[in-house]
């Protein structure tokens, strides 16, 4: 027996899937012959949707948002390296200009 291409959904077509699931109008059968997908991706599409939907609408602050001294930590060493190149730029455009 062949192996079955296996197909990747995009984003939108997961999202128009999970509304209707959420929905809750059709069956899952129904919708599994509608779209032409098993009937557990629903359910797993559905499950990561609803498990997302919290992260939606906290306010705290995001994780990715860095102190004031991991910044500086972070962005030091980088300032550094850009002052030495600056310099070993300089330093290369005056000797080209020389010879």
């Amino acid at each position: 027996m062949a192996n079955p291409v296996r197909r990747i959904h995009d984003a939108h077509f997961k999202t128009k899937v999970v509304l209707e699931a959420l929905k809750g109008q059709k069956t899952l059968a129904q919708l599994s012959s509608e779209f032409g997908i098993h009937a557990q991706m629903i359910t797993d599409w559905k499950r990561q949707a609803l498990d997302g939907l919290p992260s939606l609408f906290e306010t705290t602050p995001s994780k990715q948002t860095l102190s004031v001294e991991q910044r500086e930590q972070i962005e030091s060493p980088l300032f550094q390296q850009i002052g030495q190149l600056k310099v070993e730029n300089d330093y290369l455009k005056k000797k080209l200009r020389t010879s």
